[in-house]
């Protein structure tokens, strides 16, 4: 199974590092989708205090949220921080969206246990795997 596919299946909480409450945003927009789609949305930036109904959190440590996935709309000199971050927290895997991709961090969550996906689009990978996902 591709991990993109194990991650959608099993990953049902899943924190969004720099989502945006601004609704032009991609991470807004992909975020929404994976939330109507039936996943927990937390959301993870020091500016906001609330996104999508959810209380907004300034670091994905102090979230002390359950958290299986850790969906990064970071630049890619921000993801080995993050990665760490998911590492302690015990989430499940690290997801980069398009044009993320960190592979010194990559390996790092990969040595950790954790599931890695670089350069693609949650919601477009969703929409790709729906029928295995039964949506």
């Amino acid at each position: 199974m591709p991990p993109e596919l194990e991650i959608l299946k099993t990953c049902k909480t899943i924190a969004v590092v720099g989502l945006s409450s601004n609704k032009f945003r991609p991470s807004y927009e992909v975020a929404s989708y994976m939330q109507q789609a039936g996943y927990r949305i937390i959301p993870i930036n020091p500016n906001e205090t609330e996104i999508l109904g959810e209380k907004a959190y300034p670091t994905l440590d102090e979230s002390n949220q359950v958290v299986d996935l850790v969906n990064l709309f970071r630049r890619p000199e921000a993801v080995p921080e993050a990665v760490e971050a998911a590492i302690r927290i015990g989430a499940k895997a690290v997801w980069m969206q398009l044009d993320v991709v960190h592979e010194e961090a990559a390996q790092r969550a990969r040595d950790a246990g954790l599931l890695v996906v670089q350069n693609r689009c949650l919601l477009i990978e969703h929409r790709r795997f729906r029928i295995e996902l039964g949506a």
